[in-house]
């Protein structure tokens, strides 16, 4: 399992957090996630042979967050 840190701006509420959350849980090879709305940050653990880190940033982006 790799692990990585994604720096996200414009989330404000438990909705962001709730959508993000979605957004990365639902690729496959993502195992876990946490999401924090005030460090605007989202710790994730997943396999590196099965979803790539632009694979996340993309979900992310999906949901209307810019990645920095």
């Amino acid at each position: 399992m790799e692990q990585t840190t994604l720096k996200i701006e414009g989330m404000t509420c438990d909705h962001c957090k709730a959508a993000v959350t979605t957004a990365l849980k639902e690729l496959e090879g993502v195992s876990e996630v946490n999401v924090n709305v005030e460090e605007g940050t989202a710790k994730v653990s997943y396999n590196a042979s099965s979803v790539s880190v632009l694979e996340m940033n993309e979900a992310v982006e999906e949901q209307g967050y810019d990645i920095v």
